[in-house]
């Protein structure tokens, strides 16, 4: 990908670009300039035999979040994409489950609440993470002297 941001940065001459692996974002004052900036990208990126998902390559304003790396970016702040905190919901229960049944260590288990905390801790996330780890999860299995 490094041609590629040769081309936005020196062909586009875009001077406000990210990318991260194949996400990446272009900025600018003039919406104009951003859908022209849009069409070439598409052109150069079939010249490649890539293609970009219609659906995520939008001219937005800022001011209505950027969606970037699982979260939703804002001029003034950033939250954790509704669809990551409903898959890290259903994936604490399932591992919880685990734990429960002897199928995974404590370790194990808290490997995954730490790995996800670091994650969403780079947004606006206090308030979410006590009340995603605030809830009681139910003791059950052999691990509380209850039968399975």
């Amino acid at each position: 990908m490094n041609p590629f941001d040769h081309f936005v940065v020196r062909e586009l001459r875009c001077k406000a670009y990210l990318r991260y692996v194949d996400d990446f974002a272009l900025f600018a004052d003039d919406r104009r300039q951003l859908w022209h900036w849009r069409r070439a990208i598409i052109e150069r990126l079939g010249s490649l035999r890539l293609s970009i998902h219609e659906s995520s390559a939008q001219v937005v304003p800022v001011a209505h979040g950027i969606p970037w790396l699982g979260f939703v970016v804002y001029p003034t702040h950033r939250r954790v994409k509704a669809r990551n905190v409903r898959n890290f919901t259903r994936r604490l229960r399932a591992r919880w489950t685990d734990y429960c049944a002897n199928r995974i260590s404590f370790a194990e288990f808290d490997a995954s609440v730490q790995g996800w905390i670091n994650h969403v801790r780079y947004a606006d996330t206090w308030g979410l993470r006590r009340h995603v780890l605030g809830r009681p999860m139910p003791r059950e299995g052999p691990r509380f002297g209850k039968a399975q």
